[in-house]
């Protein structure tokens, strides 16, 4: 139980930072949580980040699969930019 809570904060966590950064605001929370704090360079700037949703069929998993749906189209619904080209290049010893 005490995993299934962890897990379910960071997620949350990472909700809060999505939304932080669709909506531009000047602080994005990324030490909520140490996914979040980890997952830092890869939400924003040059990077482009993909989200997989994992839903289970059987009945006994419906209110998990409802709340992880819910996330997913929370998350669908902000833009959170579009990754840049790295345009720097690397030294040369020539």
């Amino acid at each position: 139980m005490k995993e299934t809570q962890a897990i379910n904060k960071s997620l949350a966590a990472l909700g809060r930072v999505i939304l932080a950064l669709a909506n531009n605001e000047s602080h994005v929370p990324y030490r909520e949580s140490k996914l979040t704090h980890l997952l830092q360079n890869s939400l924003g700037g040059t990077s482009k980040c993909l989200m997989l949703v994992n839903l289970s069929p059987a009945p006994q998993h419906q209110g998990e699969t409802l709340c992880s749906l819910r996330f997913a189209q929370t998350v669908n619904h902000c833009d959170i930019g579009t990754a840049k080209a790295n345009s720097r290049r690397e030294n040369t010893i020539g």
